[in-house]
């Protein structure tokens, strides 16, 4: 009588794409890129909008909820401007986040009162 002793393989027998290495990685790049878009062409009057309110919140010290085109997709943030740089052409928010001002799509200040 053979004494087998059984060795359960766990998340293994239930991860078959798994075992051709990088499946999984390439399936989420896919997916990535799937869903990425242009980026929205602005008006010049969208462009004069934007500069208005980046520099009325900057002096204003207002917060801001900027949505921004970044790789395919719009992304948003909030925070307070620390700093424009004209020479690189980018805002720098005061938790040190960059948001180069070409990829600004809308800001919307949070002070309801402006």
């Amino acid at each position: 009588m053979h004494n087998h002793t059984y060795v359960d393989r766990g998340i293994i027998k239930w991860a078959p794409f798994d075992a051709l290495v990088g499946f999984g990685g390439i399936l989420s790049e896919m997916r990535y890129n799937m869903f990425k878009r242009e980026k929205p062409v602005l008006s010049d009057d969208q462009f004069d909008d934007l500069n208005r309110k980046i520099n009325l919140a900057f002096h204003m010290q207002i917060e801001i909820q900027v949505t921004y085109f970044s790789d395919g997709y719009m992304k948003t943030t909030c925070g307070y401007i620390k700093k424009i740089d004209s020479v690189n052409r980018m805002i720098l928010l005061a938790h040190y986040e960059r948001i180069q001002a070409d990829d600004i799509i809308d800001i919307n200040l949070q002070d309801t009162s402006i």
